[in-house]
């Protein structure tokens, strides 16, 4: 692998071109009209301009590979990045895809595929549908079977929409209907599938990396259940107050399945986690945008490690010389308001942290204009410790020493929730930000 196209933007594209420079790798980086100001633009040895908001445009991404000699393409998180089809016409135009193949991708990508597929593995999953439907009578006869609450999730979702959580058989049909009416808006498909509802769950996920012949390993496990409209805010690793003995078995039976499917580059299994007990809910076969706390605690660089899967079709490490050490926690900065409306804008006062055990990936800079037309990260701010104890005050610190403005920022809630005492304590369910921070019961 000698030069490889960004297919991607803002934070991540900046940290791929920063593990491509250490791997001797050329970076050519496709961007946006709006996005010309980007920061990792001016490090590329190349850039092509790939229309108006066009990163969801395959048709450009693969002609800007072809035409600026690339022979292989990293798309980063979101966008491309599990699309089967791009990646498999990446592969027969000759290039590296940096990830799984377009197969793998296609099957977990498929909700309810992924979940039989894993289920004939051991895996153990929520009480649901067998499969994906778009009838609504079967939907309701595995819902009332499932006992309510259930969710209603679409088949081919993603990124926290079209799941909708149905607490009585009266709610269900307008809930199926607005439902199915987004995933055919967001995903084209209005195939969807049943889940009973934990009302208590914690969101736990496996890292897996595999070389494609049948070698995986397990990277550790994040606790991700500090979140927002199904999205992501706070991450950490390990998961607090769930033994190791009992994450390594579950992350041995992951790699295990994954082994018989030959899976290829980085993966991550989530699971809902309630009264000791696991339930699988999905794949990403892709890089997290959490990936920074698991980077923490191994030592590991995951997107140099996705990259050398990709060049050599091997994996350079073994599962014995996976060591863990610490805490880690991760805080996503995004421009919104207080509602999580965006708030886009010119940047002009800007002050980041530093010191022992603060890491931040951001593109922003003062003068840079965040723009409307894409997701509102802007950057992710990761303190590690040796203990959550550390961990936690270096990022209190860490938080109350940053400035971005005039936008709007989460700075604020993620200096609430570090000080809130169900948080500190540890162990928070999904619905925590919700039930104890945005109904004011606050500290």
């Amino acid at each position: 692998m000698q030069r490889l196209l960004i297919a991607n933007r803002g934070e991540i594209a900046l940290r791929i071109l920063r593990a491509c420079r250490q791997a001797a790798i050329e970076v050519v980086a496709a961007y946006s009209r709006v996005d010309e100001d980007l920061r990792h633009l001016d490090l590329s040895d190349d850039t092509v301009c790939i229309g108006r908001e066009s990163y969801m445009d395959g048709d450009q991404l693969l002609a800007a590979a072809i035409s600026r000699g690339c022979d292989a393409i990293h798309p980063g998180y979101g966008f491309l990045s599990e699309n089967a089809e791009f990646a498999a016409r990446a592969e027969s135009e000759g290039l590296k895809f940096v990830g799984p193949t377009s197969e793998q991708i296609r099957v977990m990508g498929n909700k309810s595929e992924a979940r039989q597929l894993l289920v004939e593995h051991g895996v153990p999953v929520l009480p649901g549908s067998a499969g994906t439907t778009d009838d609504y009578n079967l939907v309701r006869e595995v819902a009332v079977k499932a006992g309510f609450p259930v969710l209603l999730k679409a088949s081919h979702g993603g990124g926290g929409r079209g799941i909708c959580r149905v607490g009585s058989a009266d709610e269900l049909e307008a809930a199926y209907l607005e439902t199915t009416t987004q995933a055919l808006n967001y995903f084209g498909n209005g195939e969807l599938y049943v889940e009973k509802y934990l009302s208590n769950a914690r969101h736990i996920e496996i890292q897996v990396a595999g070389d494609g012949r049948g070698q995986v390993i397990s990277l550790g496990a994040r606790d991700c259940s500090v979140q927002r409209r199904h999205q992501k805010l706070i991450e950490e690793a390990p998961p607090p107050g769930i033994d190791d003995t009992t994450l390594q078995s579950l992350s041995e039976l992951c790699c295990s399945a994954l082994a018989n499917l030959q899976y290829r580059n980085l993966g991550t299994l989530e699971f809902l986690y309630q009264d000791g007990c696991f339930y699988f809910i999905e794949m990403n076969t892709r890089l997290q945008v959490e990936h920074p706390v698991t980077e923490e605690i191994t030592g590991l660089d995951l997107v140099a490690l996705q990259l050398e899967i990709a060049g050599s079709g091997s994996l350079p490490i073994t599962q014995s010389a996976v060591r863990f050490e610490g805490h880690a926690i991760e805080c996503r900065i995004n421009a919104e308001d207080a509602d999580f409306n965006p708030s886009p804008g010119k940047v002009t006062e800007l002050r980041w942290p530093g010191g022992p055990g603060v890491r931040l990936d951001s593109h922003l800079y003062e003068g840079y204009r965040i723009p409307h037309h894409y997701d509102s990260l802007v950057g992710k701010l990761i303190c590690t410790g040796n203990d959550r104890g550390r961990a936690l005050s270096r990022m209190r610190s860490a938080l109350d020493e940053t400035r971005v403005g005039p936008v709007a920022t989460n700075i604020s809630l993620h200096r609430e929730i570090l000080r809130e005492p169900g948080f500190l304590e540890g162990g928070v369910s999904t619905g925590y930000l919700e039930s104890i921070v945005l109904q004011g019961e606050r500290s």
